[in-house]
């Protein structure tokens, strides 16, 4: 029977704008997170406040934006027009307040709702607004959205613009860090998508002067381009595009004024259609779609009036049109690519036929592995009906799926005790667990036919959604969860292999990571301590003086799931996985997997660091 509850006018209650921010942060800035990801929190806070400077831009008002963070503080200072100055308080504190809301000013803006700095101010211990306009300057300061000091208006010498600061606040970031290599990922989309722009980043520059064409040339090898890049530009649209030579899979990077859309939507969607039918009308073949888009690496840009977004994050696209009496987002895409990428084909014959070798050769592969796809498609969809690998979780059944799915994670474990105690402390809502039996084959070299005749890749690969393209990815982070021992590494390597191999996209966008997990428990009877080092250990050892019970971890399946909760929950430690842009992923793979044993011997020799004293405990005294 259900019990009776107070229903009454004291039970409604009205929060501001800062306290419902604090309290539903993710219906504002997506997911939390601790700077371990490219999509986490700390770095969406820079994102809405570098998108104002940015507009400015657009608007032709400052050439040039600086960036520092130094710990944990940021400063953005652009040189635009400034904030009007009677309204430097209202545009930070007050929701639907905002300039761009007048489509006069801002037609093409990316925040267009009035919450971007509103939310950067609400989650930060500390926010500070400076304008500087007409040779005066108003300035506020704030902590945790409530406002602690306001500048009265005074005459100025420093150049017009606004300078922001702030402080993510560290009970909302559990932990948190940010990683200079996901912020330069960031400005470096910037300024490919606003050629002129001068971006500094702790004194590093970034600038680009060919757009979309220098974004895929600097993240491609020009040895592992099957042909020069096409660069296709007109008003409201730039597509750049080539074929991989060694890459199986589709790589996309899509933005909407000015922003990533992670997430693709209608725009790529119409870009992906629009291409296939282009090379079908040309080459006057009804080849099939696969074939014309495997190997494909490309980046769109589009501006729509107004666009309109399926969430705050701003990562997919829902508009249908462009707005400003342009047809639909579907017809503006597919008149341009057919238009120019045909003219293109018509004036360079070269390329034509790199492409046409290229869909031919894939609908060669295509039909030898038919067979073998069958039959792998089946083994996967029994393993899946009898859960022999794969322990998903419940964001992929229901309605959640769209709210949640930035947090969905999977962990690629090996042996049933680890398996079992992540499965066992995992978070059933967003956290899967996929169990390896022994180690993944050493796949360098190989054809994409082992995947689907090896059940451990095949299944892998069936779990995560990637056969074709990675844009229906299953789990946002795709975790490697090993024992720290020489097994746990090399099978880290064997799958980093198997994802470089064959999914290198996944690596490049940010989604493989490997699990920390403590090396010791160092304890008494009032507080434990999970130590990850050597110096946290022997730091936690003169916190717990006298004599501390000191407990060394050998694998992940002699931590219980109690304390496994610890380490993979709020307080989660990843290292992601990351590409070095000054070597082609041929290189990597033939120098870390390949036959160059007198080389990799040597750079084990010159890099190797001997970490003493990880078995015997320090002595407390």
């Amino acid at each position: 029977m259900a019990q009776n509850t107070s229903y009454t006018e004291d039970n409604i209650r009205s929060l501001d704008w800062k306290e419902h921010i604090r309290m539903r942060p993710g219906m504002y800035i997506g997911k939390l997170g601790d700077g371990s990801s490219a999509d986490d929190g700390i770095y969406i806070l820079l994102k809405e406040v570098l998108d104002n400077s940015i507009d400015e831009f657009v608007m032709g008002a400052g050439k040039s934006i600086e960036i520092s963070i130094q710990g944990n503080k940021v400063i953005v200072r652009d040189y635009g027009r400034g904030i009007p100055l009677g309204k430097v308080v209202d545009v930070v504190s007050k929701m639907n307040t905002g300039g761009k809301y007048d489509s006069r000013a801002f037609k093409k803006s990316v925040g267009l709702n009035g919450v971007g700095t509103k939310a950067v101010n609400a989650l930060s211990t500390y926010f500070r607004v400076e304008s500087n306009r007409d040779g005066k300057s108003a300035s506020a300061e704030f902590e945790s959205g409530v406002l602690t000091q306001e500048e009265i208006l005074e005459d100025t010498t420093r150049r017009k613009g606004t300078k922001v600061s702030f402080v993510p606040d560290p009970s909302i970031f559990k932990n948190y860090k940010y990683r200079n290599e996901y912020v330069a990922r960031m400005l470096k989309n910037y300024v490919y998508l606003n050629p002129g722009l001068t971006i500094s980043f702790n004194g590093e520059k970034f600038f680009s002067e060919n757009g979309l064409k220098d974004l895929l040339e600097d993240n491609t090898k020009q040895e592992d381009r099957l042909y020069p890049t096409i660069h296709l530009r007109a008003d409201d649209i730039e597509v750049a595009l080539t074929h991989s030579k060694t890459q199986y899979s589709e790589e996309y990077h899509s933005f909407v004024n000015g922003q990533n859309t992670t997430q693709g939507g209608t725009h790529l969607a119409a870009f992906r259609e629009a291409f296939v039918k282009t090379i079908r009308d040309f080459f006057g073949k009804s080849y099939d779609a696969s074939d014309i888009r495997k190997s494909i690496i490309s980046a769109i840009a589009v501006k729509v009036m107004e666009p309109v977004f399926e969430s705050q994050t701003k990562t997919k696209l829902g508009s249908t049109d462009m707005g400003g009496g342009l047809p639909t987002v579907r017809t503006f895409i597919n008149d341009f690519v057919k238009t120019q990428l045909d003219n293109y084909l018509h004036k360079n014959p070269d390329t034509a036929e790199a492409i046409q070798r290229k869909i031919l050769q894939a609908e060669r592969e295509r039909k030898e592995l038919s067979g073998i796809r069958k039959i792998a498609k089946e083994r996967a969809k029994k393993a899946s009906l009898h859960n022999k690998k794969l322990r998903d979780c419940r964001v992929h059944f229901g309605d959640a799926k769209n709210n949640r799915n930035l947090e969905t994670t999977l962990f690629i474990t090996e042996g049933d005790s680890a398996s079992g105690s992540i499965t066992k402390s995992r978070d059933v809502n967003t956290q899967a667990v996929f169990s390896l039996k022994g180690k993944p084959l050493n796949c360098y070299g190989l054809t994409k036919k082992i995947v689907y005749e090896n059940e451990e890749f095949n299944l892998l690969q069936a779990a995560l959604n990637i056969e074709e393209s990675i844009e229906d990815l299953r789990y946002n982070n795709i975790v490697i969860a090993t024992d720290a021992d020489v097994d746990g590494m090399h099978i880290r390597l064997l799958l980093i292999t198997f994802f470089l191999q064959f999914f290198p996209e996944l690596i490049k966008e940010g989604h493989l990571y490997i699990l920390q997990t403590p090396l010791f428990r160092v304890r008494n009877k009032k507080e434990t301590i999970y130590c990850y080092s050597e110096q946290e250990r022997v730091d936690a050892i003169q916190k717990l003086r006298p004599k501390p019970e000191i407990t060394r971890f050998k694998g992940l399946g002699e931590i219980s799931p109690n304390e496994f909760k610890y380490f993979i929950g709020e307080d989660i430690r990843l290292d992601p996985v990351m590409l070095d842009t000054d070597k082609s992923i041929s290189e990597l793979l033939s120098f870390y997997m390949g036959k160059n044993t007198p080389e990799r011997q040597k750079f084990i020799i010159d890099n190797l660091k001997v970490e003493l004293d990880l078995i015997e405990p320090v002595n407390p005294s």
